[in-house]
């Protein structure tokens, strides 16, 4: 059996931005659809219905081919600093799937993500832990800790790099250098 404290998976990233703009880039399908998922796939924002109980339905089309969809279900929103999540594979039509690289991987992700203001950067933490699995789906999501931290670090580089073009692009529009 696998200790609690060894099966939730948590990142934390410093982003040059401040909070509000972080969490418009979390809560925006325009934004979204800049800087989510794995660092060369294309993103689709099918639907973006951003209040609790409502759902992101997205779609990636890999680099090597192939296409993904994820969905996220809304459980807490509070703006801008705390936003909760259930995250599962899906289909095109929302349905919610097996993962597609491997059964054992739980169906359904709860994530929490904080976003701490300091000056003008954010403190993003993302803490993600299997809910209602299997034990063998609870192990195996602990054995794929390193592999999601390269994949959300990938998708945490995008942001904060969308986020630098972002802040540049607003301080450009407002005159400065």
């Amino acid at each position: 059996m696998i200790a609690e404290e060894n099966l939730e998976f948590v990142i934390h990233r410093v982003l040059d931005a401040p909070r509000e703009t972080v969490w418009q880039a979390w809560s925006e399908a325009e934004h979204l659809a800049h800087w989510w998922g794995p660092k060369g796939c294309v993103l689709e924002v099918v639907a973006l219905d951003f209040r609790v109980g409502g759902t992101f339905h997205y779609g990636m089309k890999m680099p090597a081919g192939g296409e993904m969809w994820g969905k996220f279900i809304y459980r807490e929103i509070d703006a801008p600093q705390r936003l909760v999540y259930v995250s599962s594979f899906a289909d095109a039509d929302e349905n919610v799937t097996r993962a597609p690289f491997d059964d054992r991987f739980p169906m359904h992700i709860l994530n929490s993500v904080t976003f701490e203001e300091h000056g003008d950067k954010t403190t993003l933490t993302l803490r993600a832990a299997p809910l209602d699995a299997t034990e063998t789906e609870r192990a195996f999501f602990a054995e794929m800790h390193d592999s999601m931290r390269g994949g959300f670090g990938s998708t945490l580089d995008q942001l904060a790099e969308y986020l630098a073009h972002r802040v540049l692009d607003v301080d450009a529009a407002k005159g400065k250098s």
